[in-house]
């Protein structure tokens, strides 16, 4: 007798589990401009979506970028655990809002707050938002004052040396002339001494850069203070600054305490920074605080009760989630002041040895060495015909996966091509040393198949690629 009744076999279609690659959504490529009418299993489009992803690169291998690429699994499961939380929501989510706040009042303690209990910040989408928003804020402010005096108002402007696209947006959504002062001679960032030259009864504000896009160096803020200073005692012009510390904001403050660029210079009245980027949160968070709660003006806060309470709130965006917020909040108990100074210290360190290491292989002249602002490295080409110049470098790195950046400098030096290392929380020691292989197995195959005889000056020029 058979164990089993005939119609109790299974059948194929009939409650099997179909292979993934022998199921009907396997069987044609993904729909691209319509939904498909039909549904499939989650096991099978996870799937096929999942090796759809394996054309993107390596983001660990991205030394391009500022953002952090590695997490700790805990950070992982707590994004999973906020997925359904909207941090805008503070009546149905108070205890996000509740980390939010404590995350403002560490972060302005940091930056050297006077009251960092009773300051005024607010998390943001990134640091570009976090930038606007402090840019609305100078603008208002300086609104304010041209109307009590009788003056314009019609033409603002903001001045800043080499800056990230988000003041380009700024500039443009918001209605303000952005007086980017160029780089002349061997300038890597804003020279105070020029200031004013741009400066007039228009200027709602400098930005001062901690940690130049293009360089990596931080601009100096307390020499453009002082220069702001002189300008106010000789013309009456009281200009404040803000400051754009993207990067430079979770790093300073732990590997070079002394330096003055936070609220310590009195001036400074709104600061900005990447959660996602040095402060080694997951991608999506931003924060921005001011000195005190009269420079940021009550005009531009909205205040909404259709979510079951009345909320203030203060952003270019509305809904968003709240992982990355507590995320932020547990690497700060995580970690504490000790552990992102020890992070940040052998981030600067790797990349220190990893300058020498280049400046030692004939071709390259470091351009910045990672002492004195954020944890990276860039170089250029010597003079002389080496078969490659650094866009070639570039692609050739990418074979095994490497991203870096190739770029040439904002005006007035845009002839100078420069490559930028990144070095972030995740990239160790050994991992810059297996690059650094690659980069000598490049140069070496350079000599025997060169690419270009004459791109090896540092004068090439090539405006084809940006930085990221």
């Amino acid at each position: 007798m058979p164990l089993h009744r005939k119609k109790s076999l299974r059948q194929p279609g009939r409650g099997v589990d179909t292979d993934i690659f022998a199921s009907n959504v396997s069987s044609e490529c993904l729909p691209r401009y319509t939904m498909p009418h039909a549904s499939s299993s989650a096991r099978a489009s996870y799937q096929l979506v999942r090796d759809e992803l394996f054309m993107d690169g390596n983001s660990r291998q991205n030394l391009a970028t500022f953002c952090t690429t590695w997490a700790e699994d805990e950070v992982h499961q707590l994004m999973s655990d906020c997925l359904d939380k909207n941090m805008i929501d503070k009546d149905e989510y108070p205890q996000t809002a509740e980390i939010e706040a404590r995350c403002v009042h560490m972060i302005a303690a940091l930056w050297n707050s006077p009251d960092a209990g009773d300051t005024i910040g607010c998390s943001t989408t990134g640091s570009s938002e976090a930038a606007m928003l402090g840019g609305l804020a100078l603008k208002w402010q300086w609104r304010k004052r041209r109307e009590k005096s009788g003056g314009d108002i019609s033409r603002p402007n903001l001045i800043c040396g080499p800056v990230q696209v988000c003041w380009h947006k700024f500039a443009r959504y918001f209605d303000v002339e952005l007086r980017e002062v160029p780089l002349d001679n061997d300038e890597v960032c804003l020279n105070p001494d020029k200031i004013a030259e741009y400066a007039d009864e228009n200027t709602i504000g400098v930005v001062a850069t901690l940690g130049v896009t293009f360089t990596c160096v931080y601009e100096p803020v307390e020499a453009i203070a002082e220069a702001l200073d002189r300008l106010h005692n000789e013309k009456g012009l009281d200009i404040t600054i803000h400051v754009d510390a993207a990067s430079g904001g979770f790093v300073a403050p732990f590997v070079q305490p002394e330096l003055k660029w936070d609220f310590r210079v009195e001036r400074v009245k709104s600061i900005n920074a990447s959660g996602h980027k040095y402060g080694l949160a997951p991608l999506g968070v931003g924060w921005v605080v001011w000195r005190d709660v009269e420079e940021l003006p009550e005009e531009l806060v909205f205040r909404v009760d259709y979510l079951g309470g009345d909320m203030p709130t203060f952003a270019l965006n509305f809904s968003r989630p709240g992982g990355e917020i507590v995320a932020q909040y547990y690497n700060f108990i995580r970690l504490g002041f000790d552990g992102y100074r020890n992070v940040q210290k052998y981030c600067i360190d790797t990349a220190q040895w990893l300058g020498k290491e280049i400046a030692r292989l004939g071709p390259f002249e470091l351009f910045y060495d990672g002492h004195n602002g954020l944890p990276a490295i860039s170089y250029t080409l010597k003079k002389g015909n080496w078969g490659f110049n650094l866009y070639d470098l570039s692609d050739r790195l990418r074979i095994r996966g490497w991203q870096i950046a190739s770029y040439p400098l904002p005006a007035n030096r845009q002839d100078c091509v420069i490559q930028r290392i990144m070095i972030r929380h995740g990239v160790s020691r050994d991992m810059a040393s297996l690059l650094f292989d690659d980069i000598k197995r490049a140069v070496d195959h350079f000599k025997e198949h060169p690419v270009s005889q004459s791109a090896a000056q540092p004068g090439f020029s090539h405006t084809g690629r940006k930085p990221d």
